[in-house]
């Protein structure tokens, strides 16, 4: 027989059980179903994560003050000496493999334009600022090294300060006043969306002078810098740069050769490394699960095909007698379960991509339905037909066909 014409009998065979047909592939219905949502759900979450973390840039190291032992007792973070103005120069200057390197400082503040006004955060930056975010304009331009230097107040809003602001209009040009200080507004950022909980635009960035002179407000040591972000060249390796960095300020923060470093730096490709290693773990639970209900689907259909076969005993005997080999007896068998598997995996992967479009839409969680994952949930069905439909295909076909004509 050829593939047709198994196809053709098997076809026959189950629209005379439609009912036992569809109970029959309940299991691999909403074992591929099942996987299709988690699937989705949990690589959407993943791509989201992704998504945020290079918006924050996995290139991108920040460095913060540490905590140190004074009198021998540990201080929290941030408790060692301020991150200063001369530290940045020396990393500018020694560390090899930087793109740019800025200092920074956060604070918080009243935006007022008119009768409008916005509680935001301020960051106030060095002009290198733009060139470690990557971190282009919608409109006007950024402040560059000379503004930064003099102090000059200019203010850069992120976009949903100018939409809360200004709605559609556009803010270049025009003053706002931040803590009753007037700036002028000379650029508007484009969109950076979420990250670690945070609107990313919900800021405006302001010359790192200004913002310690008339913002932030009292400061340890004249050129004290809150944080102090690098961005390191493609070509060379971030944990490399990294370790180049620490011994730089290990030198100029004179710590001592087996003292704790007393500043801390944090590197966004850890970041990433964990959320793979999670989606790893997310990617092998969704496995098990899928094994599993597949699992309990082939089980299921292995059973109805030995009680197939015990029906149709006497139609075995019949085409046996009339020619019918073991072989095609198998493959009459095996094909009606690959049917079933197959009917029930493309069930399953609709209703499963249905569902997961519903949650999205109800709840408004990111999912993504990988191509891949569709491809191995239709693979999985045919190989379960495969594997659970083997056994009874098999004693179907080594039946004796004088006894199989005398069965009753």
């Amino acid at each position: 027989m050829t593939l047709a014409e198994f196809i053709a009998t098997a076809m026959i065979a189950l629209r005379r059980n439609v009912l036992r047909s569809v109970l029959t592939t309940l299991g691999i219905i909403i074992g591929v179903g099942s996987v299709i949502v988690m699937s989705a759900i949990g690589t959407g979450a993943s791509k989201q994560i992704e998504a945020q973390i290079a918006s924050l840039g996995t290139n991108q190291l920040t460095i913060f003050p540490g905590s140190m032992n004074v009198g021998g007792r540990q201080g929290g973070a941030g408790s060692a000496p301020p991150l200063t103005e001369k530290d940045l120069r020396a990393i500018r200057e020694n560390v090899t493999g930087l793109v740019a390197a800025a200092g920074n400082m956060n604070g918080s503040a009243t935006v007022v334009v008119g009768n409008t006004n916005w509680q935001t955060q301020i960051n106030g930056s060095s002009a290198e600022i733009q060139a470690v975010r990557d971190w282009p304009l919608t409109s006007g331009r950024f402040y560059d090294a000379v503004e930064a230097a003099a102090g000059r107040k200019v203010a850069v809003l992120g976009a949903t300060v100018a939409r809360e602001l200004y709605g559609e209009a556009d803010p270049v040009g025009t003053n706002v006043r931040l803590n009753n200080v007037p700036f002028e507004v000379i650029g508007v950022l484009s969109v950076k969306g979420q990250a670690g909980g945070r609107d990313q635009d919900d800021v405006i960035i302001v010359p790192l002078a200004t913002a310690r002179s008339r913002l932030v407000g009292r400061v340890r040591v004249p050129d004290e810098i809150g944080q102090i972000l690098v961005k390191v060249d493609d070509r060379y390796e971030v944990s490399e740069v990294q370790a180049d960095l620490e011994r730089v300020l290990r030198q100029r923060r004179r710590v001592a050769p087996n003292a704790m470093d007393n500043f801390s730096v944090r590197n966004f490709a850890e970041f990433l490394a964990t959320r793979d290693a999670t989606a790893r773990t997310l990617s092998l639970l969704l496995a098990s699960a899928a094994a599993i209900s597949l699992i309990v689907g082939g089980i299921g259909i292995m059973n109805i095909m030995l009680v197939s076969v015990t029906e149709r005993t006497r139609e075995i005997g019949l085409r046996m007698a009339i020619g019918a080999s073991g072989s095609d007896i198998l493959g009459q068998f095996l094909t009606e379960a690959v049917l079933l598997c197959l009917a029930g995996g493309f069930i399953g992967l609709t209703l499963g991509a249905g569902v997961s479009i519903l949650i999205s839409t109800l709840f408004g969680w990111p999912v993504y339905i990988s191509p891949a994952v569709v491809l191995m949930a239709i693979f999985a069905s045919a190989s379960v037909g495969v594997i659970f439909g083997f056994v009874p295909a098999r004693r179907a076909s080594q039946l004796n066909p004088i006894e199989a004509l005398r069965y009753e």
